[in-house]
């Protein structure tokens, strides 16, 4: 059983209960790590699938009684100081972290009839600006505040297929797979991997009846996946011992069909 003791770990986009975020920080407190979380309640207010204000406080509190630290703060990727400024709280509240998991997403339906330039916008502000560069920043502050040799992780989540109702969503998920490659050269020489996690469809609070008739058929194991499926293997990828994969793209989707 690996550990992830003394890690500090960063997790975007943990603002519900229900949701991929909140599965990630329990499973690597569950480790041992320290865990600082983002949060963004507006969005999941408004165009999410709910969301509850007090969360946040709820998930601290809960993962605090796991052993480990825990610190949160709202983050807003239109603001373009956000990656700054989440690593500066990271390492004012926590320390400095080694382990960031890309998490938060901008998702909202378009199609080729309603795509425009503000809600491209929108998706690539998020899913692209804020991640990249909080990944970038975090690289930069990992090489200048750890030990030669310390092993570092970044994780993206990523999304593909054909669905012609979320063009926007999977151009910029695209857009990351591009990335971890080219990325995951250039910080091999820190110990940092790089790497993307597909989940595939996810019953995180989105998935209705009538999307679980739809679905259901499309795993052959018999279920829908779920948020702990996609925390356990991140969890390993943040672990010392996934330290040999870097560069890659992990589809985790319980044999999907739904290419």
């Amino acid at each position: 059983m690996f550990s992830l003791k003394k890690k500090i770990a960063i997790v975007t986009g943990a603002s519900r209960s229900t949701g991929i975020g909140t599965a990630i920080c329990r499973s690597l407190a569950s480790f041992g790590a320290d865990i600082f979380f983002t949060h963004w309640h507006p969005f999941d207010e408004t165009e999410g699938n709910g969301g509850d204000k007090e969360w946040p406080e709820h998930l601290r509190k809960e993962l605090e009684s796991l052993g480990v630290r825990a610190s949160h703060m709202e983050a807003d990727y239109a603001n373009p100081e956000m990656p700054s400024l989440i690593m500066d709280q990271v390492e004012k509240s926590l320390g400095n972290a080694s382990i960031l998991i890309n998490n938060a997403a901008y998702c909202v339906s378009t199609n080729f009839r309603n795509l425009n330039i503000a809600s491209f916008d929108q998706h690539y502000v998020v899913n692209n600006r804020g991640t990249i560069i909080l990944s970038t920043e975090f690289a930069r502050r990992f090489e200048k505040n750890h030990a030669k040799g310390t092993p570092g992780r970044i994780v993206f989540m990523v999304s593909k297929g054909p669905d012609p109702d979320n063009l926007a969503y999977i151009a910029t998920k695209g857009a990351l797979i591009g990335l971890i490659e080219p990325l995951s050269v250039a910080l091999a020489p820190l110990q940092i991997t790089v790497n993307g996690f597909d989940p595939g469809p996810t019953d995180s609070g989105w998935i209705n009846e009538e999307m679980k008739a739809l679905f259901l058929p499309m795993f052959p194991m018999g279920r829908i996946g779920l948020p702990e499926d996609a925390a356990r293997t991140i969890s390993f990828l943040a672990s010392d011992e996934s330290q040999w994969i870097t560069g890659q793209v992990i589809k985790s989707e319980g044999g999907f069909l739904g290419k």
